[in-house]
């Protein structure tokens, strides 16, 4: 899952420990510790999404590596900021691009108006033949 549907808050805390391997207070404790943020329903229901079930499966795997949950959540707090940097180099990329484009079209623009502009003079020269 891709997108928005990866964020689209689905499942209920039982479902999302099942899909994540991890018992539902160990959600329960992530959650506290700030390492994932499931939406709330107006009756205060847990509802997870795939990306935090992709979120919680990552923590599982950085704790069974030896981190704690401190240390995961650094790792964590760094790869959103990659995310988020590599998402403003795409920005720029793109723009950037656009920009010189337009650099591109307003140098094709100057370079026709010089073509209008040039008049060629014809000067007679005498003619070597008479």
């Amino acid at each position: 899952m891709t997108g928005k549907s990866a964020h689209h808050a689905l499942f209920v805390i039982s479902v999302a420990a099942e899909l994540s391997g991890l018992h539902p207070q160990t959600l329960r404790i992530y959650e506290r510790r700030g390492l994932v943020e499931p939406h709330r329903t107006a009756g205060g229901t847990r509802r997870y999404s795939q990306a935090d079930i992709d979120r919680l499966q990552l923590i599982q795997t950085l704790t069974e590596q030896g981190l704690n949950l401190e240390g995961v959540k650094k790792v964590m707090a760094l790869q959103d900021r990659v995310q988020a940097l590599e998402e403003q180099v795409a920005e720029l990329i793109d723009h950037l691009a656009l920009e010189q484009e337009r650099a591109q079209i307003a140098v094709r623009q100057v370079h026709a108006s010089y073509r209008s502009e040039i008049v060629l003079r014809q000067t007679h020269l005498p003619d070597r033949n008479r």
